[in-house]
């Protein structure tokens, strides 16, 4: 037997060795998980989820002391559901050894009914006062007090719950009737007061619109016998009893007939998070209609309960407290509620500090709220600033307009919280309105409640360092300066900001604004300075935006040859059915390409002959080599090709390079109907080539525009004449004026085009055995019909037999690029 039993002993694979190992194991891994919630725990104490495994693990290894101490950390942070305050409870009560521990019962109690509305908590909470408190149990008057004023604050939390309020009026009634068997028969006066108390306490319950109501009914009859009224306790009519109270119990009954449908829609189980929500929703919307604001907060309460992280429940919550019950303490536990369920949400903290200002809550109360709402992690940088004004809002009011109930305040508190909000936000939101409007206000108050101009211009120089691109803290420093008349002083930041770079049109903005003040405010030679000054910077702008527009289109025309070339080459790659056959477009282009090599002398001469030409001349050449690119441009709004016919068209030579359409719209301001504007530029360098078209909206205007022929614009005597594309009018035709004006010109212009006519013949009679035609980019050596000195309108110059009429120039077009 000896040997037998030390073997069992021994042997690893006997039960209870097997069992040991396991327990072991089992330790081991609870032990580990422990360390790893207490790690997660350390660094970061509001995950919510490792609170409620740590506790649980901890209740399950029996870890009494750091049970307890995980679950008071946890409250700290966190509200605790009513089963867990239920849980904790219950430990703790099985752990208690007397009744000296009652008080620390009684706070885990008043602690967890104040986290959500819970019957259950409550009936537990009102059980253990009966049992436990000694005052109580032996119906001392004090402990009969406290009793009562438990059970009235019971129903005025849950009493309206239409689905369980009836256990709380019926441990009440339970209470009372307790009281009224130990009061002394020959006592008739108490007696008759406790009977009458039970009486009051049926006929409010009979009131109410609760669920069982007709079961409370008959009870109210059974015990009404039983005090020796005479009436029929089976019967659930209202015969017998008082007419006010048949009044309320018939009303409470059409109450909660009207309720039911929504009860049974909240209390089902097999549904949604999202369809309950809804249900209760509707339930809310029904109890609002109904103009009850008690019914409405207990009906909030229980929604809370299902939903206690709906952001959006607690804010129409909270706003409902603020705008209808408007009872301070309530709208104030509501609102710590709220940010203890949703910290997140910063709407929910402004709308506390408000909160606790309407009801004259301490500086020290507030400004402990508002510190801990800065620990909270929001979504937008915004809702801290919203925050931040909050706080210097109130402490504005109570400084002007404060009460008997606050301390002292002094304007050093709001600097400090313009301070921190600066330190706190600047990083992200230096350059956004939000933070110009905090140190405007800041200015402000510095000016009007310090009373300090020193400190105010500190704060305006503070923004410039950090913001000082935005043309509205410039003008915000520039105002206050107005405003308390210090004009020299206002003129000095002029000065020190049109020359800055600033975000968007501000470095324009500013500048014009420097002239409207000086006219305002300052001399004539205030504003010829600001003229002189400002002058320079503006054309310096005006190029730098010329400049980057320029850089625009070149970028963008490169992306659609690219799109283009790219397609093209996508097209021409092989496939199984390709051939080595050229197309006659590709011959076409190569031929093109060996008379380019052959021509570049005579192109160059050609290029200086539209130099010198005059407006019908350079008007000639930039419609012929530009009519692909300048007459067909992209509209903006349809984002297909918009082809211009030059009906009413001025053309436009000698422009002067930096000239813009701007400029041009300014120049034909007093003639007015221009339509569209259109410089042309180089197609490689993307630089105006002093070459325009303005369209016009009728022939009235453009005549008045070409009336302004020799004008200056930017330094150059503008050569204006009508755009006549299509030869309508007998080729390129000049106004009287230009005709006159021009008539040498046109004369050299006529004897360097025949000659280089005379030159072309030879040439291409030179080549007429090769078979080589003039075509494509060579075709600018073909001469330009002008008119002869001496002719006129009136009389224009017979075409004799066998002279060519003059081309338009889409016949040009046709001859020059076939197909």
């Amino acid at each position: 037997m000896d040997d037998t039993n030390g073997d069992n002993l021994e042997n690893p694979n006997s039960p209870s060795s097997s069992d040991s190992d396991a327990e072991s194991d089992d330790d081991t891994y609870l032990n580990q998980e422990l360390k790893t919630l207490e790690a997660e725990l350390s660094t970061n104490p509001s995950n919510y989820d490792s609170h409620v495994q740590y506790i649980k693990l901890l209740r399950k290894m029996g870890e009494i002391e750091k049970l307890r101490q995980a679950r008071e950390a946890m409250s700290a942070i966190f509200p605790l559901t009513p089963a867990m305050w239920q849980e904790w409870a219950n430990d703790e009560a099985s752990l208690s050894t007397g009744g000296e521990e009652f008080s620390a019962f009684e706070k885990l109690y008043e602690l967890g009914v104040l986290d959500y509305l819970s019957v259950p908590l409550w009936c537990d909470y009102l059980n253990y006062v009966q049992k436990c408190d000694v005052s109580v149990r032996e119906h001392s008057a004090d402990g009969i007090s406290k009793a009562r004023n438990v059970f009235e604050r019971a129903l005025t939390a849950a009493g309206l719950h239409v689905a369980e309020g009836n256990k709380i009026w019926e441990r009440y009634r339970e209470f009372e009737q307790a009281i009224l068997y130990t009061i002394d028969e020959t006592d008739t006066k108490a007696k008759e007061l406790q009977v009458q108390r039970i009486r009051s306490i049926f006929h409010r319950q009979l009131s109410v619109p609760l669920f069982n109501l007709r079961s409370t009914l008959l009870a109210y009859k059974a015990w009404e016998v039983e005090q020796g009224n005479v009436l029929d306790a089976e019967s659930s009519d209202v015969d017998g009893i008082s007419s006010h109270v048949a009044s309320a119990y018939q009303k409470a009954m059409e109450m909660y007939n009207s309720r039911a449908q929504h009860e049974e829609q909240i209390s089902k189980q097999n549904i949604s998070d999202t369809d309950k929500f809804q249900s209760f929703m509707n339930y809310l919307n029904f109890e609002k209609s109904a103009g009850d604001p008690a019914r409405v907060q207990v009906l909030y309460e229980r929604a809370i309960t299902e939903f206690p992280i709906s952001s959006d429940l607690w804010l129409d919550y909270t706003r409902y407290l603020d705008r209808t019950l408007k009872v301070g303490n309530v709208a104030r536990d509501a609102y710590f509620r709220a940010t203890r369920n949703c910290p997140w949400v910063g709407e929910l903290w402004v709308r506390y500090l408000l909160a606790l200002e309407r009801g004259r809550a301490s500086e020290t109360e507030i400004s402990t709220v508002f510190e801990k709402s800065l620990q909270c992690t929001f979504s937008t940088f915004e809702e801290y600033l919203d925050l931040f004004l909050t706080r210097i809002d109130g402490l504005r009011r109570r400084i002007l307009y404060g009460s008997e109930v606050d301390v002292v305040l002094d304007y050093s508190l709001i600097r400090e919280t313009f301070k921190h909000a600066s330190d706190y936000l600047s990083p992200q939101l230096k350059n956004s309105d939000g933070f110009l409007h905090l140190y405007s206000y800041w200015a402000h108050l510095e000016l009007n409640l310090g009373k300090d101009l020193a400190a105010a211009r500190g704060v305006w120089e503070s923004l410039l360092k950090i913001s000082g691109s935005m043309l509205e803290a410039w003008q915000g420093y520039i105002a206050m300066e107005i405003e308390q008349g210090h004009i020299n002083e206002a003129r000095s930041i002029y000065k020190r900001c049109y020359s800055k770079r600033l975000t968007g049109t501000g470095s324009e903005d500013v500048c014009h604004s420097w002239l409207r003040f000086e006219r305002e405010f300052g001399t004539l030679e205030d504003f010829d300075h600001a003229v002189q000054k400002v002058t320079p910077r503006l054309e310096e702008l005006r190029l730098y935006r010329m400049q980057q527009e320029s850089k625009a289109f070149v970028a963008s025309t490169d992306q659609k040859e690219n799109t283009i070339k790219k397609n093209v080459r996508d097209k021409r790659k092989g496939g199984p059915d390709s051939t080595d056959e050229q197309s006659p477009l590709k011959r076409q282009k190569q031929t093109a390409q060996t008379q380019k090599k052959g021509h570049e002398k005579n192109k160059d001469q050609a290029q200086n002959l539209a130099e010198v030409t005059e407006a019908g001349q350079v008007k000639a050449t930039a419609e012929q080599t530009d009519s692909t690119h300048d007459k067909r441009q992209k509209d903006s709004d349809t984002g297909k090709y918009k082809v211009y016919t030059d009906s009413c068209t001025a053309f436009i030579s000698n422009l002067n390079l930096k000239a813009n359409s701007e400029d041009l719209r300014k120049f034909f301001s007093d003639v007015g109907g221009v339509v569209s504007i259109r410089i042309l530029h180089d197609k490689n360098t993307g630089k105006s080539r002093g070459l325009a078209y303005v369209d016009f909206s009728d022939d009235e205007c453009l005549a008045a525009a070409i009336a302004k022929n020799r004008q200056m614009l930017l330094g150059k005597k503008l050569s204006i004449a009508r755009s006549d594309p299509k030869g309508k009018k007998g080729g390129r035709n000049f106004s009287k004026q230009q005709s006159g004006n021009n008539r040498e010109s046109a004369s050299k212009v006529s004897t360097e085009a025949s000659k280089e006519t005379t030159d072309n013949q030879k040439f291409a009679a030179r080549k007429q055995d090769d078979n080589i035609q003039l075509k494509g980019k060579n075709t600018f050596l073909v001469p330009r019909n002008v008119r002869p000195l001496g002719f006129t309108a009136n009389k224009p110059k017979p075409v004799e037999e066998g002279d060519e009429k003059p081309k338009s120039n889409d016949e040009f077009r046709k001859m020059f690029i076939k197909d």
